[in-house]
């Protein structure tokens, strides 16, 4: 089921629109010259393509966000960020590839852009709130939003969410649910409670919305929440100190200076896993490919400067908590049995017994050509054959060790509710960074938030970290 704020969905529309009526009010305005043999399925299809490019930018910029959409100057920000890398993009698309539709390209594209930049800043910056209020109010359904919570942080959120004025976006705060306080009674002005967390689940279109904003809150009382009410028709959302490390590194919305967490995946998660699964093997295959000769290079290396194999194999736990074999290119002297020293630092980590949040490694043990291989994650290059073979996924959790998995408690083990990743947001927002509970939260926030989009992002994201290696040790 399709989970998407009306307002999101009909600015989507009207960005689509504008940019589709500008790129063809361009070309047949200025570079068509009657000639319809130039116009076939081809040109458009690469119309779609284009503005495809453009709705994808506007996303990762977070220009669907509503506190983005509430600030001109950051959103015009958005825009030009979003201009600058779609035109770097598509630039570089019709550099390699001849199209004989545009008998000038640049000036096509300068001349597109330019007008769909103007008439998209127009529209958002300038009429947006007022037109998209009226359609909302005529076309679309009000988005009924309550807060899960009565308590000092709900009420602060409430606050926020009126002094904000949402209602030009269709949005409307109905009221609170709360487990302690009695139903009816009043919480804030003219808003009460109106039941508790499990009459939620069979509410029966009353709410549309839920944002999840309780004091004193334990991680696994919070993620069963999320998980009850995630699979409901509901859109879930969360304002919560355990889930502070997201708007840390991450770019979320917010009401004021409270952020607000989504943890409702946009499109069907069996559509979502299909479109996953096909992409990484694909792009698995062709990576190895292409690597094939680096790797020869990567091996020769390993074996001249340090005796073993050239790969390293170890037992990790994947998908519901199964083993599989991950391949590495060895960066460590060989060493049998388990490194205690390592597994005795690595369990205080988890329990957060130490505050260091570095890569807990054995120093003494990593080979000198390894220290470079490590550094910049060459060595984790061979896990593209776990992707291959359906063991891992381009973009996912960070897989355990075993003993690592049987020191988890229990809400941590729902890292490993989808394949684990090559990548992740752990790996590209906080690597190095944070210590173990945020790490958690972070893959917990990417599989709430899964999407084709959001992989993409991460793989882009990940290749100035490996460039730079950033956080590789």
């Amino acid at each position: 089921m399709l989970k998407i704020s009306p307002y999101k969905f009909s600015l989507f529309l009207i960005d689509f629109i504008i940019l589709l009526i500008s790129y063809y009010s361009v070309y047949f305005g200025c570079f068509f010259h009657n000639n319809w043999d130039t116009v076939s399925i081809l040109f458009f299809v690469l119309s779609f393509v284009i503005v495809g490019i453009f709705i994808y930018n506007f996303y990762a910029n977070n220009l669907y966000k509503l506190n983005v959409l509430l600030q001109r100057a950051t959103q015009l920000v958005f825009i030009v960020k979003s201009y600058f890398y779609s035109t770097l993009i598509i630039v570089t698309f019709l550099f390699f590839l001849n199209f004989p539709y545009y008998s000038d390209p640049r000036l096509f594209l300068f001349i597109f852009i330019l007008t769909s930049f103007t008439l998209i800043s127009l529209s958002r910056l300038v009429f947006l709130r007022y037109f998209l209020g009226k359609i909302i109010k005529i076309r679309l359904p009000t988005t009924k939003v309550a807060i899960v919570g009565a308590g000092k942080s709900g009420k602060l959120l409430a606050a926020k969410l009126l002094l904000e004025d949402v209602s030009d976006f269709g949005i409307k705060l109905v009221g609170f649910y709360d487990d302690n306080l009695p139903v009816n009674s009043y919480v804030l002005d003219k808003y009460k409670v109106l039941g508790n967390v499990d009459s939620l689940v069979y509410s029966n279109g009353e709410i549309d919305e839920v944002i999840i904003s309780i004091d004193n809150i334990s991680y696994d009382s919070l993620l069963k929440m999320i998980e009850k009410l995630s699979n409901t028709r509901l859109i879930v959302k969360v304002n919560s100190e355990l889930f502070k490390v997201i708007p840390e590194k991450i770019y979320t919305e917010k009401f004021g200076e409270l952020s607000v967490i989504n943890t409702t995946p946009t499109i069907n998660n069996r559509l979502s896993f299909f479109l996953k699964n096909v992409f990484d093997r694909l792009a698995a295959l062709i990576a190895l490919i292409l690597f094939s000769p680096f790797f020869l290079v990567i091996a020769l290396m390993i074996k001249l400067t340090s005796k073993g194999p050239v790969f390293y194999k170890q037992d990790r736990i994947g998908l519901n908590g199964k083993v599989f074999k991950l391949y590495k290119f060895r960066s460590m002297t060989v060493f049998n049995g388990e490194d205690e020293k390592r597994k005795v630092e690595m369990i205080k980590f988890i329990k957060g017994e130490v505050t260091n949040k570095d890569k807990v490694i054995n120093e003494q043990r990593v080979t000198s050509i390894g220290r470079i291989l490590r550094k910049f994650s060459i060595d984790e290059l061979p896990q593209l054959i776990n992707v291959l073979k359906g063991h891992m996924s381009l973009v996912g959790p960070r897989p355990s060790l075993p003993y690592e998995y049987e020191t988890y408690e229990a809400w941590q083990r729902k890292r490993t509710a989808i394949l684990p990743g090559c990548t992740g947001v752990w790996q590209v927002y906080g690597r190095g960074q944070v210590d173990f509970k945020d790490s958690v939260i972070m893959d917990l926030y990417y599989i709430h938030n899964m999407s084709p989009w959001l992989d993409l992002k991460l793989i882009l994201k990940t290749i100035p970290v490996l460039i730079f290696g950033r956080g590789g040790k």
